[in-house]
Order: C-alpha cells, then sequence, then structure tokens
C-alpha cells in the first residue's frame, strides 16, 4: 500500500498540486471555459435531437470527408461540441468536464482550446488521406467511412490528456492513453478510432516543439545572460582601481 502510494505521488503529485488549489474556489470561476464548453454541448445535443434543430446542427457542426475541405474546415471548431448521435451525451459531457477541466486549469482556457483544436483538425485531416489511400493501404480507409459523420470532444479529450500528463510529469499515465488507443484500433478497427491516433501523433508532435523549445530556449536565454554579465562587469586598472560599467570611472583607454 506504501509503494502504491508513492507511486501515485510521483505520478500525480505535481498535476494534484496545480489542480487542488484553484479548485477550492467556486468551480465556475476555476474554470469558466470548461462550464461554457459543457453548457454548449448540452445546447447542441438538445438541438439536433429536435425535429426543427437536426439539419440546423449538421450544417454548422457535421463534418464528413466528403464534404469539401474549406466546409470541414469551417464546420471543425464546433464539431468539437456536437455530440455523436450514436453515443450518450452523457460520456461527452463527463469527458469535457474532467478532462477539459483539468487542462484549463493547468495550461489556461486559450492553450486548452488550440490544443484540442489541434487535435480535432488532425483527426479530421486524416479522414481525407487515409481514404485516399484506400482499406487495403496499413493506415487506410474504406470510401464508405467518407459519408460518416464525424463530431465529438474524443479526439480532443486524447490530446489533452497526453500533454497534460506529458506536461506535468504523469508520463505512465501518458503511455497508458497512447496503449489505450492503439489497443482500441486493434480490437475494433473504425474512423474512430484511427482518428484518435492520428490526435496522438499531432500532440505528440506538439510536445516534442515544446521540449526542443524549451531546451534550445533556456540555454540561448543562459548564454545572453552570461554575455550580459561578462558585458557589465567592472574591470580593474593597473593601480587595482575599479573602472567600468557600475564602477563611477570611466574605463582606461588602451
Amino acid at each position: 500500500m506504501n509503494r502504491l502510494a508513492r507511486w501515485a505521488r510521483a505520478e500525480w503529485g505535481l498535476l494534484y498540486a496545480t489542480v487542488r488549489e484553484p479548485l477550492l474556489r467556486p468551480r465556475l470561476r476555476a474554470m469558466p471555459m470548461t462550464a461554457g464548453a459543457v453548457c454548449l454541448t448540452a445546447v447542441l445535443q438538445y438541438v439536433q435531437n429536435q425535429s426543427w434543430g437536426y439539419q440546423l446542427v449538421q450544417n454548422a457542426g457535421a463534418v464528413r470527408a466528403q464534404d469539401p475541405l474549406w466546409l470541414a474546415l469551417l464546420r471543425t471548431p464546433l464539431s468539437l461540441f456536437v455530440p455523436a448521435l450514436d453515443l450518450p451525451v452523457w460520456g461527452a459531457l463527463a469527458q469535457i468536464l474532467f478532462v477539459f477541466g483539468i487542462a484549463e486549469v493547468c495550461l489556461g482556457w486559450w492553450r486548452t482550446l488550440a490544443i484540442a483544436f489541434v487535435a480535432t483538425l488532425a483527426g479530421t485531416m486524416y479522414a481525407r488521406v487515409g481514404i485516399g489511400l484506400g482499406a487495403h493501404a496499413p493506415f487506410g480507409l474504406p470510401w464508405t467511412d467518407a459519408q460518416v459523420v464525424d463530431t465529438g470532444p474524443s479526439a480532443a479529450v486524447v490530446g489533452l490528456a497526453v500533454f497534460v500528463a506529458w506536461r506535468y510529469g504523469a508520463y505512465l499515465t501518458a503511455g497508458a492513453v497512447t496503449v489505450a488507443m492503439v489497443g482500441e484500433v486493434l480490437i475494433k478497427e473504425n474512423l474512430a478510432g484511427k482518428e484518435h491516433l492520428a490526435a496522438l501523433m499531432a500532440v505528440g508532435a506538439l510536445c516534442l516543439a515544446v521540449a526542443v523549445r524549451h531546451r534550445y530556449g533556456h540555454a540561448l536565454r543562459h548564454r545572453l545572460r552570461g554575455a550580459r554579465a561578462r558585458r557589465f562587469r567592472p574591470t580593474r586598472g593597473r593601480s587595482g582601481t575599479r573602472t567600468g560599467p557600475g564602477s563611477g570611472l570611466p574605463p582606461i583607454q588602451p
């Protein structure tokens, strides 16, 4: 039991410490974007289940690979919040509340939305590439998938879960999510599962870019600080008197 507790602290301790304090405040104030996303998803679910609203939601947020590219890109942001008709809506609402909420507290609302859209867009673009490759290609899709309505937050949820877990050192959790998505494709090979893998690859590339930027950016800042320190370091003349910047005396001319 103690070993399990130590493992949990090592895996999720930093993430828990980051999330705990903001959530002590009223929930809506801690994650307003997530609350808005949950409400938007619930409203879209209600509207698309009405006879007068189904086509309205389809025209605004339903993406199909057979649609023109410009139309698919235009609908992609809203498609993230349109629940899939063949899945229970409470699942989409729970995913958004839990994963989006943690991500918003840890990353901020605009980074959360940006990563969610990157993951969703990766899945949307993969569908077109997969159908172009054909059903017999390793990463291909049958032409019938071009007619499948592609909506819901699942790709965004997978991408956010992996990014937040990686960002806060929960590497086993990130690996477990990745293995689960691979297992989903192996057990039930369908459009949604392969789109989840595309979202994972896009977010993995984003993690790599952030890591490289952080590493080389830190090294560059360190070199700049060192160069600045050497530039403004006081020098001493032959008599031992301090000269140069910060000494109050002009530097000795050669």
